[in-house]
């Protein structure tokens, strides 16, 4: 007898790779198609229509013919002045309020994250300007303000008018702003404490670390990077702001709170001056992407 053999059967080659996107790859862009549609129609879109139009002569008149004008809007309002001065007040409004707004809302989250009698009620109250609209919070300030019918006048026994002079109405709405937006980082702060490690306090405790050293050694550096990032929120919120300080005091009295918004409101609408409109709050995006990115760089260097 003769044994048989089989040859082995040769090896199956790799198959090509078809070209294209893989199902799943599809699939996941099918997903995403209806989330997506809205920001490029709604964001995308008219935030690039904007920036074509900071380069013409556009204006919100029927009768005007737009045309290319190319950095003339620019080379304007390198010498505006109402410009700068608009810039200035915007820079201490928005500083002003994204430090003290964090101070206050840091001290709020350490009291917040002890445990005292009362504290869920408490976590309750602190959030509740959060769910205010701006609108709702700039009338009910107005009447707080109101110089014969106010609480503030009444517990001081006085009649200023807070929103209408012109030493005293910025840094009036610079204590709305602060009251208005110190919820959001409270709440962002008190979520960074509860997640500081407890054996961190427990090592200072024994090596005789006193509740000021355990704050600055162990809480601030652990709440870092939360501190960056809602800093950096907060800085941009503040600086865009318009519909609080426009229900408050609309740019009043003279210009005094007159923010680089409402300034560019001012320009579209009430001169009908679309293009150089459109020119400053695209020199505004450029300015505050600059110190974002400059002040990010800066602080999270340190962070690894």
């Amino acid at each position: 007898m003769t044994a048989t053999t089989t040859r082995p059967a040769p090896p199956r080659r790799p198959r090509a790779r078809r070209r294209g996107l893989s199902r799943q790859t599809r699939e996941m862009w099918l997903l995403m198609l209806p989330a997506m549609v809205p920001v490029l129609l709604f964001s995308v879109g008219p935030l690039l229509y904007g920036i074509g139009l900071a380069f013409t002569d556009a204006r919100n008149t029927r009768v005007h013919e737009t045309s290319f004008v190319g950095l003339e809007n620019f080379t304007r309002l390198l010498t505006d002045d109402e410009f700068w001065s608009s810039f200035q007040i915007g820079a201490i409004w928005s500083v002003s309020v994204t430090v003290l707004q964090f101070l206050a809302a840091l001290g709020l989250a350490l009291l917040l994250n002890e445990k005292l009698r009362g504290r869920g009620v408490a976590r309750v109250l602190s959030v509740v300007p959060w769910a205010m609209p701006p609108v709702v919070i700039g009338l009910m300030w107005k009447l707080v303000y109101h110089p014969d019918a106010g609480v503030l006048n009444d517990l001081l026994g006085t009649h200023i008018n807070w929103l209408a002079d012109f030493s005293l109405a910025l840094p009036a709405i610079i204590v709305v702003g602060i009251w208005a937006g110190m919820p959001q980082t409270t709440v962002v702060l008190l979520a960074g404490l509860q997640n500081v490690p407890k054996e961190l306090y427990e090592a200072g405790e024994m090596d005789g670390a006193g509740s000021w050293r355990r704050f600055w050694n162990i809480t601030l550096p652990q709440l870092r990077p939360i501190i960056v990032a809602i800093t950096s929120l907060d800085f941009v919120w503040n600086i865009n702001q318009f519909g609080l300080v426009y229900v408050l005091t609309q740019g009043g009295p003279g210009g005094r709170t007159r923010l680089p918004m409402l300034f560019a409101y001012e320009e579209a609408f009430r001169y009908r001056m679309a293009g150089y409109a459109s020119m400053l709050g695209l020199a505004m995006a450029i300015v505050v992407l600059a110190v974002l990115g400059l002040y990010l760089w800066r602080q999270m260097r340190g962070v690894k």
